[in-house]
This record gives structure tokens, C-alpha cells and sequence, in this order.
């Protein structure tokens, strides 16, 4: 047992090293990191705070939050609409629709760029901060269809049978019975799509040529130069970034075990 204690500590340690650093440099003078392999800054500081939470920021931050927002929105409606359509229906393609979710979720985000840009110049939404919510929407969608697909196969039969029975129709049991009882399993789906918008860098950095669009991981990048780098203010800048994710972790933390394991097992 205390060798298994001894691991887990190990491994913690390993874990939140690095984090416990970029902390340290966030509060820590100077733009460069420190040789000392110490996690706790010998000098403390908010100069990296105060050059980075201005004007701009607030700005690129309001972008970030409603992309990330409309992306959520977008992608739950989607994706719980596409999961209980394939889990309680029969239809031609079903199982080709299944396995084409499945497929495109083996493949890098970076192979999807050129196609997007070329479809996003076509519809003229290059730079535009809804051509990027459509693009973040279809890449969380097939992980959030197998989610919530999982979940709805979970839910039992005779409870949707009754309500049918009763006189409720498709859209009401879908609205009143079905998303009331899939709430863990939409409560990680969410989670996820507000992550994939609020992380990702790649795709925000090639289709966001303005700079007053940029998010926020892609101001983050700014900081960091061929020749130069702002690490102070690039950690501080991570620090702040990372606190609506760990917020919503903490509101959705009841759901999230629950709607992950849920339709692992059927019976």
C-alpha cells in the first residue's frame, strides 16, 4: 500500500510541477524564467497582470466568451437533436452516420484547415467570429453525438412508451422528458464544447486575420516572438484564461462522472 501511495504521489508531483512554475512566473519579475528549479517565486509581482488586463484584453476576452458560448449552443442543439435521432430511430444510413462520427474523430485538426478556409472564403466568413463558431461547432460535434448517444440509449424504453401513451408527441417528449432526464450527459457535452472553443489556437490563428477579433489564446501568442518572448506576461495570461474552464469544472462537477460512464453499460 505505501508503495502505491509513494506512485500516486509521484505522480501528482509530476503533474503539477510544471503548473505550480507558470504560477510562479505569473507572479515573478522579469520576462524570462528563472534558472532556479524552485516552484515558489522569491520575489512577488503583479506587473504581468497589470500590462496584460487592459483595455485589449477585456475586448479579446468578450470575443472568446461569446465564441465559446454560441459554440456550446450550437453544438449541444445539434448534437442532441443527431444522438436521439440515431439512438431511438431506425432509418436508411443510420449506421453509415454512426460510423462516419466515429471515423472523423481519428483524424488531426490540422488536416481540416484548408478544406475549412476554402469553404469559409466561399461563404464569405474568413475573419468573421461566426465563420469560427461554425467551424468549432463541427469539430465537437461527432465526440458530443457519441456521448449523448451513449446516455440516451441508457434512458428506459417504457418511460418514453407511457408518455406516448399519455398523448405526448415526438418534440414533447424530446423537450419535457428526454433532455430533463440527459442533463449529466448535456452537462459534458457543454463542457467540452466551451473547452474546444475556449483552448483551441490553430484554426482561430488562420482564419482570424484581425486583430481586434483575435481570442484570447491567440493574443496569448503575441506575447511570444521569433526572437523575443514575454513569458511573465504569457503566464500570467494562462493563469487568467484557465479560470472560467476551472469554474465551470466546479458548477458541472456533480454531472460530469455520471455522464461520462453513463451507457457504458446497457441492461
Amino acid at each position: 500500500m505505501i508503495a502505491v501511495y509513494a506512485a500516486l504521489a509521484v505522480a501528482t508531483a509530476a503533474v503539477l510541477y510544471p503548473v505550480l512554475l507558470v504560477v510562479k512566473k505569473a507572479f515573478e519579475p522579469g520576462r524570462q524564467f528563472a534558472l532556479s528549479a524552485s516552484p515558489v517565486p522569491e520575489d512577488v509581482t503583479l506587473q504581468h497582470f497589470d500590462g496584460l488586463l487592459g483595455a485589449s484584453f477585456a475586448q479579446h476576452a468578450l470575443a472568446s466568451i461569446a465564441v465559446a458560448l454560441a459554440t456550446t449552443v450550437v453544438g449541444i442543439f445539434l448534437a442532441c437533436t443527431a444522438a436521439y435521432a440515431l439512438s431511438r430511430f431506425r432509418f436508411p444510413g443510420r449506421r453509415t452516420a454512426l460510423t462516419t462520427f466515429l471515423v472523423v474523430q481519428m483524424f488531426p485538426a490540422s488536416l481540416l484547415i484548408l478544406p475549412l478556409y476554402v469553404l469559409l472564403d466561399q461563404l464569405h466568413l474568413l475573419n468573421s467570429l461566426t465563420g469560427l463558431v461554425l467551424v468549432y461547432s463541427t469539430t465537437a460535434i461527432p465526440f458530443c453525438v457519441w456521448t449523448l448517444k451513449g446516455y440516451f440509449d441508457s434512458l428506459p424504453r417504457e418511460l418514453l412508451e407511457a408518455a406516448r401513451v399519455d398523448g405526448a408527441g415526438p418534440a414533447r417528449i424530446f423537450f419535457t422528458i428526454v433532455l430533463p432526464l440527459a442533463r449529466p450527459g448535456i452537462a459534458v457535452t457543454a463542457l467540452f464544447s466551451f473547452m474546444t472553443a475556449w483552448n483551441e489556437f490553430i484554426m482561430a490563428s488562420t482564419f482570424l486575420t484581425d486583430e481586434g477579433k483575435y481570442t484570447l489564446p491567440v493574443l496569448l501568442q503575441s506575447s511570444v516572438g521569433q526572437f523575443s518572448a514575454d513569458w511573465g506576461r504569457f503566464a500570467a495570461g494562462a493563469i487568467v484564461t484557465s479560470v472560467p474552464v476551472m469554474v465551470l469544472f466546479y458548477v458541472l462537477q456533480k454531472y460530469l462522472v455520471g455522464g461520462l460512464t453513463a451507457g457504458a453499460v446497457k441492461g
